[in-house]
């Protein structure tokens, strides 16, 4: 294992009842990488980021997170998704599943729910405001009165508040306009640049690959391909399969 490593997944398995959602996948990230994965609906992306956050059922041979707190190696495989929070592990889920009767302030204040430093909790949310001015001016208002991108940046507030060594975004950029899309993709790209590691489940594969270090591409439930972010953009079958050619 490489000493950079901080996640390690060997033939990871997910199944839903008949039918086998993620077939041998075997993937890594370094600390400070994007790594993103790609590939066409259903091709079993959520199922392995909702595997890794223990959401769903799975068996590997390996499932491991190395912690740039302690240095120490754990196995997350079987562990409920509370136990990879407290270990620095966060998602914004697909779909956002924001409280809707809840203000912007309560929203982000559930995601630091298994902390209990209040002026670090604080800063953070400062921190969250900085990156979303917008939610600073709604942080009395509801989530319902959101509009879609302003719940997605809630979403990705929020899983910053548990302050994550290991953030994973699911779809980010589902139903937003484009300038939307490329104002989270900046703010996915500062959040990387201030030294948190991420892995991203995107549709949007031009996005995605323009700014990963490293990418995996599912194709029915199996990596396809992997490598650089700028590799894959380069690669034919990519273009032609994702990129419009």
């Amino acid at each position: 294992m490489d000493d950079r490593t901080m996640l390690k997944i060997e033939k990871l398995n997910v199944s839903y009842g008949a039918i086998q959602a993620v077939r041998d996948v075997s993937i890594s990230i370094n600390r400070g990488e994007i790594v993103t994965l790609i590939g066409a609906n259903g091709a079993g992306k959520s199922s392995i980021i909702r595997a890794i956050m223990g959401l769903v059922k799975s068996r590997s041979e390996e499932m491991t997170f190395i912690s740039p707190r302690d240095g120490k190696p754990v196995s997350i495989q079987g562990k409920p998704a509370e136990a990879h929070v407290k270990l620095g592990i966060s998602l914004s889920p697909e779909g956002r599943r924001i409280l809707p009767q809840l203000t912007v302030e309560e929203n982000l204040t559930l995601g630091a729910y298994i902390r209990d430093d209040a002026k670090g909790i604080a800063d953070d949310m400062e921190y969250v405001y900085s990156l979303f001015p917008r939610l600073k001016e709604r942080r009395r208002q509801k989530g319902s009165t959101l509009s879609g991108g302003e719940q997605q940046m809630l979403a990705v507030g929020r899983a910053l508040m548990s302050r994550p060594d290991l953030l994973m975004l699911d779809e980010p950029s589902l139903g937003l306009a484009p300038i939307l899309v490329d104002e989270v993709f900046g703010i996915i790209r500062e959040i990387n640049a201030q030294g948190r590691t991420i892995l991203l489940v995107e549709q949007n594969a031009f996005a995605a690959l323009k700014v990963a270090h490293k990418a995996y591409v599912l194709e029915v439930g199996a990596v396809g391909l992997s490598g650089t972010g700028a590799e894959l953009l380069n690669d034919p079958k990519v273009r032609a399969a994702y990129l419009g050619g």
